[in-house]
């Protein structure tokens, strides 16, 4: 047991695993299997999904929140897209109310299954609040070991891990990350990147074109668009003409 989280020991994998295969949409499915990209050789190959919408599984992470640790090791280490992401917005909740102990062992959980937060929804929706959330009071030099790792999806944690600092007004990781990660040759990492910097420039612009006046020129036209999206239109261009000069 978790100290720090109530657990619902009774609930097994299967139980969830057989209410999800309820509700499989296959139509749906394909629809998504196409826009997570799981063809051959694309970033979410052999990826499977049993079509069930975002809102459903959150009204299911609200259900099953005290489920136990075992029980979501083996939603995480799924075949299936949605059991993965439900055991992610579980835990997020979990963290949420956990004491120390409960928060560590969830993080540790986290950390140990990065190889099936496979998708960039998987990231998105959790780095921060589990991962970002972590490391606030220290240890953020696990974000650099994040960063510079082979693993695609380790790297965008790191990134999307930020988002938790920036959201309080702390900017520093995440350009330190933005650095790291600028020659990334994945364009999952370029849309990551400049999504932080222009989250950054929603609330200090002056932050944001400092960087960029260091940056711009080097940046993928990718990254460069995401981080100027918001910029009034004469500023963006002047952006876009620095990065093709």
């Amino acid at each position: 047991m978790v100290r720090g989280i109530r657990i619902a020991p009774t609930v097994a994998a299967s139980t969830i695993h057989g209410e999800l295969k309820d509700l499989a949409n296959p139509a749906r499915a394909a629809a998504v299997s196409r826009f997570f990209k799981t063809a051959p050789g694309q970033y979410g190959a052999g990826d499977h999904f049993l079509g069930i919408a975002v809102p459903v599984l959150r009204k299911l992470a609200l259900k099953y929140q005290e489920v136990s640790p075992t029980v979501l090791t083996k939603l995480l280490d799924s075949r299936w897209h949605e059991e993965r992401l439900l055991a992610l917005l579980i835990l997020i909740r979990q963290y949420a109310r956990a004491d120390a102990a409960g928060r560590e062992a969830i993080y540790r959980l986290y950390i140990s299954h990065t190889a099936r937060i496979n998708n960039w929804d998987l990231v998105d929706c959790s780095a921060e609040h589990i991962v970002g959330a972590h490391l606030r009071d220290g240890r953020r030099a696990e974000l650099l070991r994040l960063a510079r790792s082979k693993d695609l999806w380790e790297r965008r944690i790191a990134m999307l891990a930020t988002f938790h600092y920036v959201k309080r007004g702390e900017f520093d990781d995440t350009l330190l990350i933005a650095r790291i990660l600028r020659d990334d040759p994945h364009d999952l990492i370029h849309k990551a990147v400049g999504w932080m910097l222009r989250e950054v420039g929603k609330r200090r612009r002056d932050v944001e074109e400092a960087f960029l006046q260091q940056h711009a020129k080097r940046m993928p036209r990718t990254m460069l668009r995401y981080a100027i999206e918001h910029f009034p239109a004469r500023l963006r261009q002047r952006y876009l003409r620095m990065r093709s000069g």
